[in-house]
Formats: structure tokens, sequence, C-alpha cells
């Protein structure tokens, strides 16, 4: 009982951060909490697996309904050892490339060209910030980017982040996730397009053109973990290229001891660390940072160590409050 009353408040929380945003998924999770039947079923799953963005993927993946929550239930019990295999199967990879405008900022400011490493990569869409369009709004605004891009990402602004006049150069970019997605599979970039929410046909869109770009020349992706791999990928970075390792909404599935470990190898090595996570995730950075904002989910984006901004999670929204050079950390 104890691990079902865990499940519904983890429901409820979800619940919380799709308010506003999907209505579909907000009236999902709140009825799947106070569900005995469905929360039954998710307490055959190891507790990571209960996630409830991998429980709705998994039903759309398969075609069932989020729109009724009467449907939707009746359809999860009868489909759900199909729901349950996928939800063993696939992860949450959800591929948010609306974070490069989060991002761009700090990348933009360090010494050109770069070799971006990204850990917890999907199908590495991250990995092109300098193939997208960027249009920031708010206390400052500015528009940047190669025109002809497909993908256009729109950023509120607070504060005063270093924005620069063109996208970061980037000489050399590489991935490493447990399970990569390959941006020429079709099964894959549906997974993808389950993971978007509902209600959300812009996100949809700005995938689906990240993945056109991606297309044009895949990344480079390892399989494996970030803390056995990572050196392997930094030992490659070529000669005259800034090693950037960066990673966002990606640590929070590590135990504290594998984030302690990654944090140890980062803080050792030549080159920066981008951090873009949930406050809760490295609570030492999290001391030296403000207040955070009042929205429901905001995550914390540090550099070396040292934070710099809240952010949106899909990149809609940067709080800037850092008042040195991303370059000098």
């Amino acid at each position: 009982m104890e691990q079902q009353l865990d499940t519904a408040q983890w429901y409820r929380t979800f619940a919380g951060h799709t308010r506003g945003h999907s209505q579909d998924y907000e009236r999902l999770c709140s009825a799947i909490a106070d569900d005995q039947t469905i929360l039954t079923l998710l307490a055959e799953l190891p507790q990571p697996r209960r996630q409830p963005n991998l429980l709705l993927a998994s039903v759309r993946y398969h075609q069932g309904p989020v729109h009724d929550v009467p449907r939707f239930r009746d359809w999860l019990v009868e489909h759900w050892p199909q729901v349950r295999t996928t939800m063993l199967q696939r992860r949450t990879q959800t591929n948010e490339v609306g974070r490069c405008a989060t991002l761009l900022p700090v990348l933009a400011a360090l010494p050109q060209p770069l070799a971006l490493i990204e850990v917890g990569a999907s199908a590495g869409l991250c990995l092109y910030p300098d193939r997208y369009s960027y249009r920031y709004h708010g206390d400052l605004h500015t528009e940047l980017g190669p025109t002809h891009s497909p993908v256009v990402l729109d950023c509120t602004v607070a504060g005063r982040p270093p924005l620069p006049d063109s996208p970061p150069r980037v000489a050399w970019r590489a991935g490493i996730d447990l399970n990569p997605l390959d941006v020429t599979s079709p099964d894959d970039i549906t997974w993808l397009e389950c993971l978007v929410w509902p209600g959300q046909p812009e996100r949809l869109r700005t995938l689906n053109a990240a993945v056109s770009v991606a297309r044009a020349q895949p990344p480079t992706l390892w399989s494996g973990d970030l803390n056995t791999g990572i050196q392997d990928l930094l030992r490659r970075v070529p000669t005259g290229a800034t090693p950037v390792v960066m990673h966002t909404a990606v640590l929070a599935y590590l135990d504290r001891g594998a984030r302690e470990r990654f944090a140890t190898t980062m803080r050792e090595f030549d080159g920066y660390w981008i951090s873009n996570e949930s406050p809760s995730v490295f609570p030492e950075i999290n001391a030296h940072a403000p207040a955070a904002p009042t929205e429901a989910e905001t995550f914390l984006m540090a550099v070396n160590g040292t934070p710099v901004a809240f952010t949106a999670p899909h990149g809609q929204r940067m709080d800037w409050f850092a008042d040195h050079h991303p370059a000098a950390l």
C-alpha cells in the first residue's frame, strides 16, 4: 500500500506539472492517482518504470485513448500486457529541442569552436544548436541563427543573459545514452512523438523539424552508462575544439552515488560542464542560487557547478541571475 501511495502522489504531482499545458494529461493523472485498479497494475513494475509520462506515452504508442478518462481506464485494463511490455522496454527520452534556447547563451559565450558531448542524448537533437534559429523576448529582444532553418525556438528572457549575435560554432558533436534513438528509424521517431504531451502541436512540429535537420547528418551516439562512457568520449575530442559536456533532465534518473561520481568527473576535466536539471538533483549547487520562480516546475542551469539561471523544462523561459561571464567559470 505504501508503494501505491508513493505512485499516487507521483501522478498528482505530474498532474500539477501539466496544468495549463495539457488538459488531457492533467485530467488523466488526477484520475489515476485515485484509481486503485490502475495503481495496482503499476505496482507490478519497478518503481522507476511507473513514471507518468512513460505510462501515457506507452498508451499513445499503442494508439490508446487519452482524451476521455473512462475510455482510457477501460482500454488500459484490457491492453495492460502490451503497455506493460513497452513500459519495461522504453524510456522517457523526451528529446526537447526547445532547451537549446536556454543553453545557447552559455554555449555561444565559450571559446569557439566547440566539441559538444551530451549525456542522456536520446536521439541527439539537442546536439545541433548551431543549426536552429532563435527568437528571444522579454527583458532582451533578439533573433539569430540560420534564416533557412526549419526549427525556430522562442524563449522569454528575464535578466541579462549574454545573448550572442550568432549561434556557436560546433566542430564536433557526440552523445551517450543507455538506449540511443535513431533519427532514421520511423519507430523511434514515433516514440519521441508520443512523449510530446497532447495539446502541444507546436512542440510536435518543432520535434519533427529538428528530426529533419538531424537526418541530414545523423549524430554520433554511443550506447552506455554516462559514468563509464564519458571518459572515452572526452578522449575523442579533436584538438583545437573546446570540450563541453551538457545534460538536461537526465541526472534525476541516477541515484545520489552515481550523480556524485559524475559530478566529480566533471569538476576534474579540462573543459566546460553545463548542467540543466531540477534544483534538487545537485543540492550543493542549488544552495548558491537565489529562490526559484514560483512556476510548478523549474530547472537550474549551472556552468562548472556555478548556477547561472533558472529555465523552463521545455526551454520556453529563462531567468538569468548570474553576474559573471560563463567563460570565466
